[in-house]
């Protein structure tokens, strides 16, 4: 079961995190978790660039390392890197130790390939311990999101992730896609439509 949100009461637990952009009243901000992946990314790339609009990429280390290449594309079209751990970490099942050195492998190999340093973090599946929420936030801010498209999850059809994305799409949303594996076929039954209704309601895209 996807929650396309997160409710406020759950949100108000964490406030050093960023939910949404409310004082950003005319824009979305897009982001993509998981890239870079060849042949899904490249598309995001694509429908993007085709609209004149960006969007924040949380990279996981290991595809920085493996798609360098795709890794620098994502920058040289003026998108902001993000970073998501090395290992695509689940922090409640992670030491903080172990946590940390992996979200501090991640910083480094984007720092080597793209030769920038992060500033924004985003934690996989939105999980992890308040120790490692705290290291972080010393260097990094966390973003999470307003709206989760729920991209993912084979079990939902192209046309309800659409329309629930869409729904839970307001100004000033912090919208959460993935350029991944899983969502290599659902992607171009939903992205371009999105991108195209984003435009349709007068939103810029941002980025962080």
């Amino acid at each position: 079961m996807v929650f396309h949100t997160v409710p406020k009461i759950v949100q108000q637990f964490f406030p050093d995190r960023v939910w949404e952009m409310e004082q950003d009243l005319d824009s979305i901000y897009l982001t993509f978790d998981d890239g870079p992946v060849p042949g899904v990314t490249d598309f995001v790339l694509e429908e993007l660039s085709k609209r004149n609009m960006n969007a924040t990429f949380f990279m996981v280390g290991d595809n920085v390392r493996k798609y360098s290449h795709l890794a620098r594309t994502v920058l040289s079209q003026g998108n902001t890197i993000g970073n998501h751990t090395f290992h695509h970490l689940n922090g409640w099942r992670t030491t903080k130790q172990a946590y940390l050195d992996d979200f501090f492998d991640c910083d480094e190999i984007i720092n080597d390939v793209l030769g920038v340093q992060p500033k924004i973090f985003r934690p996989p599946y939105g999980l992890m311990t308040g120790a490692q929420a705290k290291e972080i936030m010393k260097t990094h801010q966390i973003i999470m999101w307003t709206m989760l498209s729920g991209d993912y999850d084979l079990g939902l059809s192209p046309s309800k992730i659409l329309r629930k994305s869409l729904a839970k799409t307001k100004a000033g949303a912090i919208s959460l896609f993935h350029d991944q594996e899983k969502t290599r076929d659902i992607l171009p039954k939903i992205l371009p439509t999105y991108l195209d209704a984003i435009q349709e309601r007068g939103w810029k895209t941002a980025i962080f």
